[in-house]
C-alpha cells in the first residue's frame, strides 16, 4: 500500500469560534428547519437549554486561514469523499471556541474494478476550551488508483 506512511500524520491545531449565524446558515444549507438550531426562545425550553448545532455541523468546521488546511501531499483529483461519521460526547453550542486537530488514523485497501483502492481515515477531534471532548468527525477518503491508458 502506497499510503501507509500517512498514518499518524497530523495537521496544525486550529480554533473555530461558533457564531449563531454559522449554525443558522448551516441549517439552511442542509434544509433543516428545526427551531432548535435557530430559535433561542424555543431552544431554551428544550433539554439543551439553548441553540445547538446540527449533528453534521463539524463538516463545516475549518481553519480560517487556507494556508492551515491539512495537506496530505496527494493528487486531489484522485480523492473522493467516501463516508462521514460523528462521535459525540455532547452538542456544539453557540459562542463556543472549538479546539480542533486533524490526524490520519488509518489507511486500508480494497479491490475495485480498476485495481486496488486505498482508503484514508482522517479524524478531526474537536474539544472545548477545557480540553473536554465534544465530537470526533471521521472522514473516509477513497484514493482512486491511477488509471493509465
Amino acid at each position: 500500500m502506497e499510503l501507509k506512511h500517512l498514518i499518524g500524520k497530523t495537521g496544525n491545531p486550529f480554533t473555530f469560534k461558533v457564531e449563531q449565524r454559522h449554525i443558522r446558515q448551516f441549517a439552511q444549507a442542509i434544509g433543516d428547519s428545526n427551531p432548535l438550531y435557530t430559535d433561542e426562545e424555543y431552544a431554551k425550553k428544550t433539554p439543551y437549554k439553548g441553540i445547538i448545532a446540527p449533528l453534521t455541523f463539524p463538516i463545516a468546521v475549518k481553519p480560517d486561514d487556507e494556508n492551515d488546511n491539512f495537506d496530505l501531499g496527494l493528487d486531489y483529483r484522485r480523492m473522493l469523499h467516501g463516508e462521514q461519521q460523528f462521535k459525540y460526547s455532547r452538542p456544539i453550542r453557540v459562542g463556543e471556541t472549538l479546539y480542533c486537530h486533524m490526524k490520519v488514523t488509518d489507511v486500508y485497501e480494497k479491490d475495485g474494478k480498476n485495481g486496488a483502492m486505498e482508503f484514508i481515515l482522517l479524524d478531526t477531534e474537536i474539544n472545548d476550551e477545557n480540553g473536554e471532548h465534544i465530537v470526533t468527525s471521521r472522514t473516509n477518503i477513497l484514493y482512486r488508483p491511477l488509471v493509465t491508458n
